[in-house]
């Protein structure tokens, strides 16, 4: 039997590519016109090079039927295939005096990305106040980099370089109140925490703990379980290559997560009973350290990061509830699920995050202002002084930023 292969397009068209057609014979136009064809390179029987009915011909009318039934379900994939890994014509967006937060969609439950760094882009947006709109489009940057923003029809990628850009463009600074040597110091936990901690994370996410993740990545469609199947997957080779070519992928798996708990006990050590990394006040590196420690807090049921978050360095899970109170208002959190059990299942249904695509902070929610209200009796929340170690201070932090420029 030969075999004939084609491009089946999404324009209600399949072009033979094993003929010898030119594109004006095929109705596209002139040799002078460029045209784009996306589709799914196909292949279909040949019977002494005849058409696909001529190749079923001597066949039984079972082996017919179950021919084009197969034919058609490859075609409803190939499709779902396409639009869901095709890159699309990109759409206008108007960033004229707005941010735009390219990321990945919103995975069903757990934390608002799977992505640490995405998570970090949009806590630091909500951290200094700065209005933006999400564009979850699944597209790259120029770069090959996720997330990455617009702004006045200017593209940035790479978290650090966002950050660089709009504190020069808006006058936004987190770390102003940091001394020459405090900052040295943010710098280095932030490349350990970026460098080294972020690859064990990867691991127990889309290597070790493949299947839990699997289940939170948000597609829908009459496929979604075999196309979830094949994005973790892929995923999940990408990072073992990657963590190869970075060196920590070279180690066993035991190795790795002794890695992985050295950072994180010299975060927990770093952190004390402070109540941001740095001190009393907010700092850039905040938003670094929750996106990474968020995904060992809500996206990895049962695992050893979780055990060890939610276990004997609970003084990270305070500083990752205090944060996600105070800037992800609508990311609600069963309370029964703060400290691990020991039950790898979680209790009751799963955590959901609201769609908010635009979003300003002070539009959203009104500042908690805690005051004497609080009681001052020791807890397991409470600091030496019995204050409470989620007390967000939102009024005392408030009147040291400075406004943004517009």
């Amino acid at each position: 039997m030969h075999w004939g292969v084609g491009l089946a397009s999404s324009r209600s068209c399949v072009v033979d590519l094993g003929r010898n057609q030119s594109w004006s014979s095929l109705g596209l136009g002139g040799s002078d016109e460029r045209h784009s064809l996306y589709g799914c390179i196909v292949a279909f029987p040949l019977h002494e090079h005849g058409g696909i009915m001529s190749g079923l011909g001597s066949d039984s009318w079972w082996k017919k039927t179950l021919y084009l039934t197969g034919g058609a379900l490859l075609a409803a994939a190939a499709y779902l295939l396409h639009e869901l890994l095709a890159i699309r014509k990109e759409q206008e967006l108007d960033s004229k005096d707005a941010i735009i937060l390219h990321q990945f969609s919103r995975p069903k439950s757990g934390a608002p990305s799977l992505s640490p760094f995405c998570l970090k882009m949009e806590t630091y947006l909500r951290m200094v106040d700065l209005p933006y709109q999400n564009y979850f489009d699944g597209k790259l940057s120029p770069q090959g980099q996720m997330p990455w923003i617009e702004y006045n029809h200017e593209q940035v990628s790479g978290t650090e370089f966002i950050i660089d850009f709009l504190e020069e463009k808006l006058g936004v600074n987190l770390n102003k109140s940091l001394s020459p040597q405090e900052r040295a110091v943010s710098r280095a936990i932030t490349k350990m925490v970026e460098e080294h901690f972020y690859w064990t994370i990867a691991y127990c996410q889309w290597v070790d703990n493949l299947e839990e993740t699997q289940k939170m990545l948000a597609v829908s469609g009459p496929l979604s379980d075999l196309l979830k199947w094949i994005l973790s997957h892929l995923t999940g080779g990408i990072v073992r290559r990657e963590m190869y070519g970075h060196g920590i992928g070279r180690f066993s798996k035991e190795e790795v997560y002794a890695l992985m708990e050295k950072d994180m006990r010299t975060l927990a050590t770093l952190l004390g009973d402070k109540k941001y990394i740095m001190g009393p006040k907010l700092s850039t590196l905040d938003a670094t350290v929750f996106g990474h420690l968020a995904q060992a807090m809500w996206t990895l049921p049962g695992t050893r990061p979780e055990k060890l978050i939610k276990g004997e360095l609970i003084n990270l899970a305070m500083y990752c509830e205090r944060i996600r109170r105070k800037f992800w208002p609508e990311w609600y959190v069963d309370v029964d699920d703060f400290y691990y059990d020991g039950s790898s299942e979680s209790s009751g249904s799963p955590s959901r995050l609201l769609d908010f695509s635009l979003y300003s902070r002070t539009e959203t929610f009104e500042e908690e202002v805690t005051g004497n209200s609080l009681s001052c009796s020791r807890t397991p929340d409470t600091d030496a002084t019995g204050c409470s170690l989620f007390d967000s201070e939102l009024d005392s932090e408030a009147s040291d930023q400075d406004q943004p420029k517009r």
